[in-house]
Order: C-alpha cells, then sequence, then structure tokens
C-alpha cells in the first residue's frame, strides 16, 4: 500500500477546512478537499472534490476520489456544517432538512465509506467539528437545531469510539465555541466575543490546533475537546 499519508476534509473551501487544509499537509498528508464549489488546487498532494455533502452519494463519491488518488484514507476531518441560531419556533421545515441534511446525514455517508475503507487498511481516525453549544447551552444564542445535530455528533463519537477502538481506528470531535470565519459578520463579532469568559472570538488557528493535537494523540480517543474560551467552565 502506498505509505503517503491521506486526510478528507468537508467543508475545505474557506474558515477551518481551508486552515485544516494546510495544517495536514505541513503534516505531510496528502489531502482531498470537498466543499459544495471548490476550485482545483494547484499543490498536486491536494484533490478537491466539488459537491454538497447533504446530497445522497456524495460522501461516498469523495472518499472513493481519495482512494483511487492516492490508495488510502487515514483520516476523516468532518469540518462541513450549518449553523443557524434564532428561536426554535421560527425554524421552517425547510432550515431542518438543510442543517440536518449536512450536520448528520453527511456525516453518516461519508464517515461510513471511510470507515470501511479505515478496516481494511487497519486504522484511521475520525475528527468532528461540533459545537461547545451542545453541551452547555445559552439563553443569549438560541440554536436548537445546532444542538440537535452536533449533540449527536458528538455523542456517535464516543459509540464510534468503543466500537472501534480495538480495531485501530481513533474518534473524536472539537467543540469550539464562536471562531472568526466568513461565517459571522463583522458587526457581530463584539456580542460574540462577549460570550467567551476570555472576551475573544476564537480563531481558526485555535481549531486547527486542536485537531492537528487530537491527530497526534494516538492514546486519545472518544475525547470532545472544547476549545470555546471557557464557555463550558461557566459565566
Amino acid at each position: 500500500m502506498n505509505s503517503q499519508k491521506v486526510a478528507v476534509i468537508t467543508g475545505a473551501s474557506q474558515g477551518i477546512g481551508a486552515g485544516l487544509v494546510t495544517a495536514y499537509r505541513k503534516l505531510g498528508y496528502a489531502v482531498v478537499a470537498n466543499s459544495r464549489t471548490i476550485a482545483p488546487a494547484d499543490d498536486p498532494l491536494v484533490l478537491t472534490v466539488p459537491g454538497d455533502i447533504a446530497q445522497p452519494g456524495t460522501g461516498i463519491r469523495v472518499i472513493e476520489a481519495g482512494l483511487q488518488a492516492f490508495g488510502r484514507i487515514d483520516t476523516l476531518v468532518n469540518n462541513a456544517g450549518i449553523f443557524v441560531a434564532k428561536p426554535f419556533t421560527e425554524y421552517s421545515d425547510e432550515e431542518y432538512d438543510l442543517i440536518e441534511g449536512v450536520n448528520l446525514r453527511g456525516f453518516f455517508e461519508i464517515t461510513r465509506r471511510a470507515v470501511t475503507a479505515m478496516l481494511e487498511q487497519n486504522g484511521g481516525h475520525i475528527v468532528s467539528i461540533t459545537t461547545t453549544l451542545a453541551e452547555h447551552a445559552d439563553s443569549k444564542v438560541p440554536s436548537a437545531l445546532a444542538s440537535l445535530t452536533k449533540g449527536g455528533l458528538n455523542s456517535v463519537t464516543k459509540s464510534l469510539a468503543t466500537e472501534y477502538a480495538g480495531r485501530g481506528i481513533r474518534v473524536n470531535a472539537v467543540a469550539p465555541g464562536v471562531v472568526r470565519t466568513p461565517m459571522h459578520p463583522e458587526e457581530t463579532h463584539e456580542f460574540l466575543a462577549a460570550l467567551h469568559p476570555v472576551g475573544r472570538l476564537g480563531e481558526i488557528e485555535d481549531v486547527v490546533d486542536a485537531v492537528t493535537y487530537l491527530e497526534n494523540a494516538t492514546f486519545v480517543t472518544g475525547e470532545i475537546l472544547t476549545v470555546d474560551g471557557g464557555q463550558q467552565a461557566g459565566r
């Protein structure tokens, strides 16, 4: 088998995902980068695979493309996600379908195929990006559908970690606070920074560093690593 390690990253075109592509290349990994729209990369060890992870078939296609190009899948980072904060009764059926499709169905399909590949090569690592709000709700940020879906990812992280611990596959999650990405308009930053006891927004590098730590932490599995400026500790 090819000795070149390979990471698959969803939601890879901007923000945390783009930071993860750079970080895994620095670690020496080839990268399969997926997003709804993503341009071809100049780097021959970055394969871009456009497609909506919520659509049936996309997750399988991303993993198959990685296997065809590089021969193996060592890490899957489930970074693609949708976050919509609003009062519970104001969510529409369409918003539910959209959020559930990306956050849960997308996770299910691509992770199932990745685990199958990892079992054939005797090991691998799965990391999902969730949210601290799934475990530590905040009345200032009503976001029940984030909790419903990302909370499910936190739970399945522990379930899969125990299911596959004896077969060389580690499964972890990073639960960030609010991170400075294109998702959050500049005028909201002061309010969002105040949600964290440390008084600032998270940076992309904070989440990337956490994922990199988990990548190298071979004795860590089933961990929900909170990176939230102290939100989970209370205010």
